[in-house]
């Protein structure tokens, strides 16, 4: 690579760089926020362009340009349909789905939505909810992130509120994920693999299979069975 080659990928990278600023700008802010899948489409083609321009010597560099601000405009009309057609907003962005209703996982909206219970756990502790037994409701946004709801979000006062004594909280242990048995999370509780097993056959339950998961916390379990049956809910916009 000569001198001129180098200069020539010096000022391409600079125009490129103008010219993805400007299409971004016109895109608006949504494009650096939480990406629907849309828009992530958008903007990894934009970015593929860029790349390619900057890097292809003998190419056609017009090509290039009008590939991204035809992109670009795209997007940019797109966005506008979308804010005038709530029916052309749902069939291009998507709508919301609620994984969790009213404190029960749903199993069907966890395999719409292409996620298993394993993400699902991890947003939730993300979100600051180790206990999942805590959460009313989850939805998933149309951009693939999940709001969740606490059951003691708008009226119960905590004990702290009311002056009483509290109980040093502790992390909850996932005993069965997916009607597998976690040995070695069950290991790091006081409680043996017999002590679970009669507990889930108290609540009626005597194997794993119907078991999406059980969390164990200050000597209760919680479990979510396996409700394939109950179809999942869009939140439409």
């Amino acid at each position: 690579m000569n001198l001129e080659e180098i200069f020539s990928i010096i000022l391409k990278s600079v125009v490129s760089l103008v010219i993805l600023f400007g299409v971004t700008k016109l895109l608006g802010k949504k494009q650096v926020s939480e990406l629907s899948l849309f828009d992530y489409v958008i903007g990894i083609s934009i970015g593929n362009f860029t790349a390619e321009m900057t890097m292809d010597i003998d190419g056609q560099y017009m090509n290039g340009v009008v590939a991204m601000i035809t992109f670009g405009v795209f997007g940019f009309l797109v966005s506008i349909i979308s804010m005038k057609s709530i029916i052309f907003r749902r069939l291009i962005i998507g709508v919301p789905t609620v994984i969790i209703e009213n404190g029960k996982i749903l199993l069907s909206s966890l395999r719409k939505a292409n996620i298993d219970i394993n993400d699902l756990l991890e947003q939730a502790r993300n979100a600051g909810y180790f206990d999942l037994s805590d959460v009313s409701y989850a939805i998933m946004e149309a951009n693939g992130k999940i709001s969740f709801l606490s059951k003691d979000a708008s009226s119960q006062p905590t004990k702290k509120d009311l002056g009483m004594k509290t109980v040093p909280d502790c992390l909850t242990a996932n005993i069965i994920i997916d009607g597998k048995f976690m040995k070695k999370n069950a290991q790091n509780t006081d409680k043996s693999r017999e002590w679970f097993d009669k507990q889930f056959k108290v609540q009626g339950y005597d194997s794993y299979e119907n078991i999406l998961l059980a969390i164990y916390k200050n000597n209760k379990i919680t479990i979510y069975p396996k409700n394939s049956q109950v179809l999942p809910n869009d939140v439409l916009e």
